[in-house]
């Protein structure tokens, strides 16, 4: 007999009409899991499935339900970009593929858990399909673009060109690594993206919203989640947590778990 924590674990190429994205899920043994929505983690702009290493099998385990991750498009195993490159708008553009996913998937309920580029996905995905989302976790998210931002950005492009992190990045995104990286800088860096702001959204959030940031984020400021907790129609919590950075769910993965799971515990008490 399986142990009551056991996670069946697949992985598989998810095909669209042009391209597949790689997915990941990990399913809880205990039959509560068959009524709780499911975990969804978002990476960011230079993540993957790997890069969340073992922190989605942990909240998987602790919260006794399932959980799904992906490569977004362009990343880690997923197909290289389409043509076109980017625009300002790339996450609004992205965030329709996220539904498009889950009902491939067959998930119809879920608690979206992402990472900066991923937490503004799962505001975005909240906003527009309320139906879908039980709760949102964002991790670092972005609202609108601040100058603490912009500057970690070019230290991230230097430590490129004089650090060995196109070898590291290297190792999940392989030869989709200089692309991804110069989608990510370049767009942000430009000056048609210094007025990109999805502010206008977050009033149309109505699920439970908890949003994490670490105190000495390098990419933005405490701003970010006042936007977040202040704007969002539903219960909203921050989380500002002293003397992290823009990954605390690396840097503590179990205390940033056990706030997760508390928040989800207290806020959704029929469901966990």
């Amino acid at each position: 007999m399986l142990p009551p924590d056991f996670l069946a674990v697949a992985e598989f190429d998810l095909p669209f009409t042009d391209h597949s994205l790689r997915v990941r899920t990990l399913r809880h043994a205990s039959p509560a899991a068959e009524q709780r929505p499911w975990l969804v983690f978002l990476h960011d702009s230079l993540g993957s499935i790997r890069l969340w290493r073992e922190w989605p099998r942990q909240l998987a385990e602790d919260l006794e339900c399932h959980a799904l991750i992906y490569d977004r498009r362009g990343y880690g195993e997923s197909a290289p970009f389409g043509p076109g490159g980017r625009t300002p708008a790339y996450l609004e553009e992205e965030a329709p593929t996220v539904p498009a996913v889950l009902a491939a998937c067959g998930v119809r309920r879920a608690v979206l858990v992402g990472h900066s580029d991923g937490g503004t996905l799962a505001l975005l995905v909240a906003a527009t399909h309320p139906g879908l989302v039980a709760a949102a976790v964002t991790i670092g998210a972005h609202v609108f673009v601040e100058q603490e931002t912009l500057s970690g950005i070019q230290q991230a492009r230097q430590q490129l060109a004089t650090t060995d992190l196109r070898q590291r990045l290297a190792r999940y995104h392989g030869d989709k690594t200089d692309v991804l990286f110069r989608a990510w800088t370049d767009t942000w860096l430009s000056p048609a993206f210094r007025a990109w702001n999805i502010e206008t959204y977050l009033p149309r959030i109505t699920c439970p919203v908890l949003a994490v940031q670490g105190a000495a984020d390098e990419y933005g400021t405490p701003a970010q989640v006042t936007a977040i907790v202040g704007q969002v129609a539903g219960l909203a919590r921050p989380a500002l947590l002293p003397g992290l950075g823009h990954t605390p769910h690396r840097q503590r993965p179990e205390y940033v778990a056990q706030l997760t799971t508390a928040f989800l515990r207290e806020t959704m008490p029929g469901i966990w």
